[in-house]
């Protein structure tokens, strides 16, 4: 670990004693998992410690790690990825919090703390199922009002729940199930079908 990193290293385990779990370096950056339960304390003082000052939120993502590892992952499946920036000290950080309840996973929400964390929840949610609390504008970002489930869910199928597509007699769009026609992937000059004897 080169000496920007460690002294980043030390402020961080300085500042945030007891409140996290791990604290890792991979690829030339660092990466912090913090205890769910003491995710808004945390990320204040991430924020607001003189010797930290992430004034930045760069992205937030959700995670699915149920196969991670090739299914021997043994942790919980869901988590929130942080990545913040110190424009001040030019430092960065990676931060992973992992919701308690696999079933329904429950994150508190740093949008006060950081306004440009409220899309990012609201992907994470959309597309994970992640239930960002405190956040006020909960509500599907890409996907459509009346879709079931969330895609980026390992479990969610790969065709979907349903379909939907304008009915030019109904003159409206409908949800319909997924009917999905199989096909042959060998193109057609390939084919047996198509050798002449």
């Amino acid at each position: 670990m080169n000496e920007f990193l460690q002294g980043l290293r030390l402020s961080l385990e300085s500042a945030l004693a007891g409140k996290f779990a791990t604290l890792s370096e991979r690829l030339n950056e660092l990466t912090i998992v913090i205890q769910d339960a003491d995710w808004l304390e945390a990320a204040k003082i991430l924020r607001d410690h003189p010797d930290l000052r992430f004034e930045q939120l760069s992205d937030v993502c959700g995670m699915d790690y149920s196969t991670y590892g090739e299914g021997k992952w043994e942790g919980r499946r869901f988590a929130a990825v942080y990545h913040l920036l110190s424009v001040s000290h030019n430092q960065r950080v990676r931060v992973r919090v992992f919701a308690r309840d696999d079933e329904m996973p429950v994150i508190d929400s740093v949008s006060a703390l950081w306004p440009a964390a409220n899309w990012y929840e609201r992907e994470a949610f959309d597309l994970y199922g992640i239930i960002f609390n405190g956040h006020d504008d909960l509500r599907r970002l890409l996907t459509d009002y009346g879709f079931i489930g969330h895609p980026f869910r390992k479990d969610f199928p790969l065709s979907g729940n349903v379909e939907m597509r304008y009915d030019p007699d109904q003159k409206r769009v409908i949800y319909q199930p997924v009917t999905i026609e199989e096909r042959v992937l060998v193109p057609r000059i390939l084919r047996e079908d198509s050798y002449s004897a």
